[in-house]
Formats: C-alpha cells, structure tokens, sequence
C-alpha cells in the first residue's frame, strides 16, 4: 500500500524521492521494472509513471554567429516574405512556396523545409527575440531568460535530471552564460573534437591500452566472484549486468561516435562545403552521443560565413539550402530510429529539442548584397518544441518593412513592437520545452510575464 506522505510529495521533494529510490535500485544492482514496483508500492502508480521516464529533454542549440544566421531564414522565411514574389526580397524559391496547415501561428515552407510531412510535434516556433548583433562570433541577446540567466545555461541547469558522463559538450565559439545550477560545460574546437574527447577518457587515459582493458575487466570480475553475494540467485541477472558494464569500459567510446561515410551520406553532407558540412558532423556525433546516454545538451557554431553574396549565385544558394535542410530531415530520422536510454518505449525523436539563434539573419527585404542591418534592429530565435510550444510564427518582419511582436500571454501580435522585448518569455518557452512543460521548474530560472499563450500547457 502505498504511504501517503510519500503519495503526497509534490515538485523538488518528489523529484528528490524518484532520485533516491533510482540511486537505492543502482546501488542494489536491482533492474529498473523492480525499483518502478517498489516507488509505485510507495508513492502510488502515478509516481512509478512519473520515474518511468525522465522529467526533461535532451537538445541540440545551433549558434549561428558571423552573418551565417541569415541562411536560416531561407528554410524558415518570414510569411509575407516568401509570400510577396518580389525578387528584390532576400529569398530564393518564390512561387514555390506552401502554408503550413497544422500550426498555432502561419508559417510558410520553402520546397527545402525540413520535417513537412511530419506530425505536428515537428513544427516550427519563430519568436521575435533579440537585437541585432551583426559580426558577433557569439551571439546572445537572442537565447536570454531576463536577469542575467542565459537559455543555454538554464536549458543545461534543468537537464541536470539526467545522469550524463559529460553534462554539456560545446564547439567553441559560443557563449554559455549562467543559470543558477548550470553544469560546466565541456569545450571541443570542431565537431572532431567531441569524438576525441571519449577517446582520451577513460577508455584511452586509463585503459590506454587492450591489456589493460581486459585486467580492469578481470579484476572487477574476480571481486565479484569473491563477494558471497555473486552466489545469491536472485543476484545472478543483476550481477551479469555489471560484468557487461565493465566489459563495455574496455571499449573505446571514439569508435561508436565518429561519423561513418554512410552517416555524411545520409546527411547530404559528403562533398558538402567545409562550414556545412561540419553542422552535420556536430549533429550526428550529438545524436550517437545522445543514444549512448553520455551527454544531455550539444551545442554547436552554424555556417559563420557572412554571406553578403549568396543571391550572386541562385544554383550554389540552393545548393546550399538544400543541404541544410536535408541535414535537418536526416537528424530527425536519425534521432528517431534510436530508444531514448532514459525513457523505454520513447525515441530521441520524441525527447529531444532544437534551437537556433544568430548574431544577424540580415535584411530579409533586401537581397543585394544582403546587408546586415535587419528592419528596427530585429532579430529572432527558432525552436523545434516537440509538441511543447505553440508553433508557427509569433510576431514576424512584413513586406513593408515593418516588424510585429507577441504578447506571451495571449500569443496574440503586437504591431511595431521591438523584438527584444519578447527575448524573456521566448527564453522561458524553450526551458518549458527542456523541462517537459513544468512551469514550477522553469520559474526558477524566469520571472517575467505569463507564456500561456505560446506554450502547450497540454502536451500534443
């Protein structure tokens, strides 16, 4: 029967029980259906449900510095934009372009779009946020949650839930900023490098070479065969666990995170230019990294290319674009063909969010030359919230030059309204979408106005 002071708990002291009871169940070498049996005995079904998966999401923040945001505003343009068929505009496919049909908000798709014909989950949030930040190597006025606490920073704060070897695995430049509980953050200098941090760790530091693998293994595996308890039956499972586990010690890590040629293949990426092609890169490792359990949060630099140019040359833009967005497709893919290690019967796919955000996405009214400067200093954010957050776009640049905001309360547009006066609340949505739509978790970290009306308080 279960205790009802333990049925009771609510917020950070139920959290705290399931932490306990998970660290009891590993300590005891008991598989994880027979600590499920013991909290829901204890704390009743609805908390076994609760510890059954993890209470947060994994992500993936694109941080789009030098000019090379504005390519983003080609996969997900700006509505009356790609809508106005005006070839002075800075955009590449008009006449080709399609409504959305299932978001909160209009949004349009470009023919490169990525995740069209997905459920509604994998659409698009574009909330006007920021100020323009033109030749910044990394970016920030656009990924803020007010009060000094950085999107980034809470998103890693609130993931600290999920048991990680690494917690937060940067390519450098990028700025983190601070939350109130924010891991450190492990730095790398290229996507290459987040492979070579696994394999200096332990299984190349320590277990540098194949012998001394195997007498790691061996040892651990004789202790055992030396505790009276290896004798137990009812220990016999658990036990075979914990040798497999320290058999998987012995293995280089590196190997199972390094993009394969069938991976770039897959991502559009072999041949890809060297900017693009290390996006893809950064993501499959984060992906692999992910499934592994050995990381919550990846985030990666995107393009840094100031493409003043790019409508020089419309067969290289859509060349380019194009790419970008079979990137996007592959990664969902990808992510959704693995089981999401802290919660079975999921995938990545359901469990993992996207951001991006830019130094400058330049003049989207003006493709000659594409200057940096963006109508009334504006900026914004994009966000994939897997269900989490209203989608479409809030607030927006029209044709005529003029920029819109929202009101987070109501969703609702605010003609003429600053983008960074929305930066706050757009913050607090993508800690919503982290934190799996727990508003009591994301207000230890934002302070600002109400986000009922750009956030799904019922998960789609």
């Amino acid at each position: 029967m279960a205790d009802d002071k333990l049925k009771n708990l609510r917020g950070e002291s139920r959290r705290k029980f399931i932490k306990f009871a998970s660290a009891a169940g590993a300590a005891l070498a008991l598989d994880r259906s027979k600590v499920l049996d013991v909290i829901a005995d204890s704390g009743g079904e609805a908390m076994a449900d609760e510890a059954a998966c993890s209470v947060t999401n994994r992500s993936i923040h694109l941080v789009a510095g030098n000019g090379g945001f504005a390519w983003f505003q080609l996969l997900w343009p700006h509505v009356e934009i790609a809508k106005s068929n005006n070839d002075n505009f800075a955009f590449h496919r008009f006449g080709e372009t399609v409504d959305a049909t299932d978001t909160d908000n209009p949004f349009t798709y470009a023919p490169e779009s990525p995740w069209q014909d997905l459920d509604s989950t994998k659409r698009i949030t574009a909330f006007m946020a920021g100020n323009n930040e033109t030749h910044t190597a990394q970016p920030s006025s656009a990924a803020s949650l007010g009060g000094n606490v950085s999107m980034l920073a809470a998103a890693a704060s609130l993931q600290n839930e999920l048991p990680s070897l690494l917690p937060v695995i940067g390519v450098t430049p990028f700025n983190f900023g601070n939350a109130p509980g924010a891991p450190a953050v492990t730095n790398v200098g290229s996507p290459e490098g987040m492979v070579d941090l696994f394999n200096s760790s332990a299984s190349q530091a320590i277990l540098s070479i194949e012998e001394d693998a195997s007498t790691y293994e061996a040892y651990y595996k004789a202790f055992l065969s030396l505790n009276k308890a290896a004798k137990r039956a009812t220990w016999a499972k658990q036990l075979r666990i914990t040798k497999a586990s320290a058999n998987f010690l012995g293995k280089n890590l590196a190997s199972l995170l390094a993009p394969t040629p069938d991976d770039e293949i897959a991502y559009g990426i072999d041949g890809a230019p060297n900017n693009i092609r290390d996006v893809g890169l950064g993501i499959i490792t984060a992906v692999k990294a992910f499934r592994l359990g050995l990381t919550n949060s990846v985030i990666l630099p995107a393009l840094r290319d100031d493409p003043h140019g790019a409508f020089n040359n419309m067969g290289n833009i859509n060349t380019r674009v194009g790419i970008l967005g079979q990137i996007f497709d592959a990664m969902m893919d990808d992510l959704a063909s693995h089981e999401d290690p802290a919660c079975v019967g999921s995938t990545l796919a359901d469990r993992t969010i996207l951001t991006v955000h830019g130094d400058t996405p330049k003049n989207p009214r003006n493709r000659g030359g594409w200057p940096d400067g963006t109508p009334n200093n504006s900026n914004w954010l994009y966000v994939m919230g897997n269900g989490y957050l209203k989608t479409g776009w809030f607030g927006g640049v029209r044709a005529d030059g003029s920029t819109d905001g929202f009101d987070p309360a109501t969703g609702a547009t605010v003609p003429n309204q600053n983008s960074n006066q929305t930066t706050a609340p757009a913050g607090a949505a993508v800690a919503f979408a982290i934190a799996q739509g727990d508003m009591q978790r994301v207000n230890e970290f934002y302070n600002g106005p109400s986000i009922a009306g750009i956030v799904n308080e019922q998960l789609l």
